[in-house]
């Protein structure tokens, strides 16, 4: 606590605490000048998160051939089957007649329609051994693979019947094998499905055996099964069509062919007793063609985003630059509303990436490859041509008309235009130039205001604020010690001024005495 005056009647605070005002000034304008590197350091960051998503935006839409290779498949039968492409750059057309679906081999208890596996009165809930199962127990399941092979390796289960109960060791055999299996409680059977449809050539699609297999009465194979008495099984097929004159079969109903994804829903062409198509069997027709409009919207959303970085990057090197508003101090704002402070700071912000010669030598560069070619080729013969509005900055403007036409004569041109990749810039698509110029951008400006997370010594920007900072540690140390010098020199005055008006009383009271 530092009591002051009493002696000389000054305001000793207030004295110092002008001073030190006077002093502190050079403080407050590297203060200012930190703050103002910071509002800067983060308008770049900001920058470059815009330039990161144009550049995997640019990717994604323009580059990868996903959105090139779209098509749209016209069918002239949709319930009878359904064709999609999955990534083919070429169109496919014919015609497919589907003579027999793909089945899934199946399997049940093998015994008449009035025996039971277990009786109507057990309680599925409790464990096998509970139900009279009483020694380990082991079943081995092989199935059709999706390859249309018999899985020689399977899947044996050897469990402990006081561990386990029906449903839980039918949960791992459908976990686990090649097959889902229930147990219907109305008939007392247990039902057996291959997971993967089609015919095995000179084989089984369902092979079962072990002691458990033996109790649930499903030991053999699906073939024997729907060979018995009991009709206890049905054994797998395949899919069997002609496309484009060509008898083939598939041992699933859902296939690809040529890029496309044909999913077979119900048999056209049935097949007579001498395994010949019927006379007046049906003929599916399809073909494919590029999806026009989904390309179109591809490169109009492309434009866009061109149109909208570059609108914001123009704005951002000419905004004005408000000398006369400074980073505000925290003494300053305490005299100020909020209102007044965020009027001043928007002020004090605007500006901090004026005339910066990265982001003008990126506009320039993105303006300059748009205009030039690929091959022979100009985004123009596209219907894709530069604003002829000064004021937009080189915005590009689209023909829509044009552009379908180009579009639709032939797409992979269209994304070859785009797409090209080459060793120089040069020799790049128009998406691949934009791409290379702005991921060196991005670079640069990370090495001026790097990423978050950085270290301040790894970027210009970081340096320079850590080295303000230290400056600005080392003036209020001596701000600190000049304070403390000027109290001591009021302290000492205080003292001087009290010894002297004591030595004067003393003399005043010696001289009345007398």
């Amino acid at each position: 606590m530092r009591i002051s005056g009493l002696a000389s009647g000054l305001d000793t605070e207030k004295m110092v605490t002008d001073l030190m005002n006077a002093h502190r000034i050079p403080l407050d304008k590297i203060t200012q000048k930190k703050q103002y590197l910071e509002w800067q350091l983060d308008d770049y960051r900001t920058t470059n998160r815009q330039l990161f998503d144009f550049s995997k935006k640019t990717f994604d839409t323009m580059i990868l051939s996903t959105s090139f290779s779209a098509k749209t498949v016209n069918i002239s039968s949709p319930n009878d089957v359904a064709i999609r492409n999955m990534g083919s750059t070429s169109d496919f057309s014919g015609t497919i007649q589907i003579h027999q679906l793909a089945k899934n081999a199946t399997m049940q208890s093998n015994i008449s329609q009035e025996q039971r596996i277990f009786t109507k009165e057990a309680d599925m809930s409790k464990k096998l051994s509970e139900l009279g199962i009483e020694t380990p127990q082991s079943i081995t399941i092989k199935a059709i693979n999706e390859k249309g092979e018999l899985d020689e390796k399977g899947y044996t289960l050897d469990f402990n019947p006081a561990d386990e109960t029906l449903q839980s060791v039918l949960e791992k055999i459908n976990k686990n094998s090649g097959v889902n299996a229930f147990y219907d409680s109305f008939s007392g059977k247990i039902s057996i499905v291959a997971k993967h449809s089609g015919e095995v050539l000179n084989g089984s699609e369902i092979e079962m055996s072990g002691s458990f297999a033996d109790i649930l009465q499903v030991s053999g194979t699906n073939t024997a099964a729907a060979a018995s008495i009991n009709k206890a099984g049905t054994t797998g097929q395949n899919a069997d069509i002609t496309i484009n004159g060509l008898r083939t079969q598939r041992s699933t109903n859902t296939f690809q062919l040529n890029g496309f994804e044909f999913s077979l829903k119900q048999i056209t062409a049935p097949l007579g007793t001498d395994g010949k198509v019927i006379e007046d069997a049906k003929t599916v027709s399809f073909s494919s063609a590029p999806d026009t409009n989904k390309i179109f919207d591809s490169v109009t959303k492309f434009v866009d985003e061109y149109n909208k970085l570059i609108e914001d990057l123009n704005k951002q090197i000419r905004e004005p630059k408000y000398r006369d508003f400074q980073p505000l101090s925290a003494a300053q704002k305490k005299d100020m509303t909020d209102k007044d402070i965020e009027m001043w700071e928007e002020k004090a912000k605007s500006g901090t990436l004026r005339n910066d010669s990265t982001i003008s030598s990126m506009l320039t560069q993105m303006r300059t490859a748009l205009m030039g070619t690929v091959g022979s080729d100009t985004l123009k013969s596209l219907g894709i041509t530069t604003s002829k509005d000064y004021l937009a900055n080189g915005k590009l403007v689209i023909n829509e008309e044009e552009l379908k036409k180009a579009i639709s004569d032939d797409p992979n041109k269209v994304h070859e235009m785009f797409s090209k990749d080459g060793a120089t810039v040069a020799e790049q698509g128009f998406a691949r130039k934009l791409r290379t110029i702005v991921d060196k951008t991005q670079t640069s400006i990370a090495q001026r205001a790097g990423k978050v997370g950085d270290v301040n010594d790894t970027f210009s920007l970081g340096r320079s604020l850590k080295e303000m900072n230290n400056q600005i540690e080392r003036f209020e140390d001596r701000l600190k010690m000049m304070e403390t010098r000027y109290w001591k020199q009021f302290s000492a005055m205080e003292t001087a001024i009290n010894r002297a008006n004591s030595q004067s009383a003393s003399l005043m009271n010696a001289f009345s005495n007398n």
